[in-house]
């Protein structure tokens, strides 16, 4: 048995890609092109040897707000996030109800899935991070609560419909998990983004949930991160109380690996397969397949080879402008990902 090893999301949209989004072109020829960019991204993904893909978000305005794109009742003044080397990102904010999605991701997975031949995992947002679409001062006539209540509706709709179209899996985004600690230190902020997770979470079974993941990492864009700074010890205890049966770990770029792999092992529940970064998308030198088999071994010193999974820290272009990585760079790494995984069950007998 191999140990398993998935990516996170997002890849590079090719140049003919990021200019027709640019503008200049209609709609039907816009559609071609993301067309031809998914066909093109799942042929290469598979080239690598991955035994699961992603649709590499192609399609995707941004990992975060697809659910939301071309909802009316959103203004551009919402929540900034703060980037280390000094660029920002702002999310809108929601004006009115009620809260529906216009988009579910679904419509990304079944086209991935039509033109794949090996099996497709779909990334989905955390009902978390679009908890902060909801301004602090509220909205007459709609209740948080009440938000709270169709944004549970809604995110749930949007990992059960992956799920019974047949992804292999279904990740949720938590980037902001990190984040909420530098935001609000009291933890206060990051058992209210558990709570309203776990709100959805638990209107599925145990076998579905096995099939459901968490990614956490420092929030990767334009080759800078929002949290890094932010001590892991603060959030593990509480990402392993979320009730989902993977989760997928920033570790790579982590500066004391095996510190965080002993606050993994200590916390981590038995239910729960553990997927290691073992590469970096953020830096542009290319792991080697011995590097990757050494960081694979590293943590099977932590958790059991029967648990362990590998991914890479992060997807390499979780927002559509983001070009700050190559195509070429991205393919590379998860192909040495996917070799240095192979490597590392042959040394532990998997």
């Amino acid at each position: 048995m191999a140990l398993d090893t998935e990516p996170i999301g997002s890849i590079p949209r090719p140049r003919y890609l990021l200019d027709g989004l640019a503008g200049g072109v209609g709609e039907a020829a816009l559609a071609e092109l993301r067309d031809r960019a998914l066909r093109e991204t799942v042929k290469l993904f598979t080239e690598t040897g991955s035994p699961v893909i992603t649709d590499g978000e192609q399609t995707k305005p941004s990992f975060l707000t697809y659910p939301v794109d071309g909802l009316a009742t959103l203004s551009p003044d919402g929540p900034v996030v703060p980037f280390a080397d000094g660029h920002t990102r702002q999310l809108p904010a929601l004006t009115a109800g009620p809260f529906r999605y216009q988009v579910f991701a679904e419509r990304y997975y079944r086209a991935a899935a039509a033109v794949s031949s090996v099996p497709v995992k779909q990334a989905v947002i955390a009902p978390s991070a679009l908890s902060l679409l909801y301004p602090a001062g509220g909205i007459d006539g709609y209740p948080r609560e009440a938000f709270l209540d169709d944004l549970t509706d809604q995110a749930e709709q949007d990992i059960r419909r992956c799920l019974d179209a047949g992804a292999a899996s279904v990740q949720l985004d938590f980037t902001e998990g990190r984040l909420s600690l530098k935001l609000d230190p009291s933890g206060g902020l990051l058992r209210s983004f558990v709570d309203i997770n776990n709100r959805v979470l638990d209107r599925f079974t145990g076998e579905e949930r096995a099939r459901i993941g968490v990614h956490t990492c420092p929030g990767g864009d334009q080759d800078s991160v929002h949290s890094l700074d932010v001590d892991y010890a603060g959030l593990l205890p509480s990402l392993f109380a979320l009730r989902a049966g993977r989760v997928y770990l920033q570790l790579a770029s982590e500066p004391d690996r095996r510190r965080v792999l002993g606050i993994v092992r200590d916390h981590a529940r038995a239910d729960q397969r553990i997927f290691v970064g073992v590469t970096d998308p953020i830096d542009p030198v290319v792991e080697t397949p011995g590097q990757v088999r050494d960081r694979v071994l590293e943590a099977a010193e932590f958790i059991p080879p029967d648990r362990l999974g590998t991914c890479d820290d992060c997807g390499f272009s979780p927002f559509a402008d983001d070009t700050s990585t190559s195509r070429d760079t991205a393919f590379a790494k998860i192909r040495a990902r996917v070799e240095g995984t192979a490597l590392a069950a042959e040394v532990l007998g998997t």
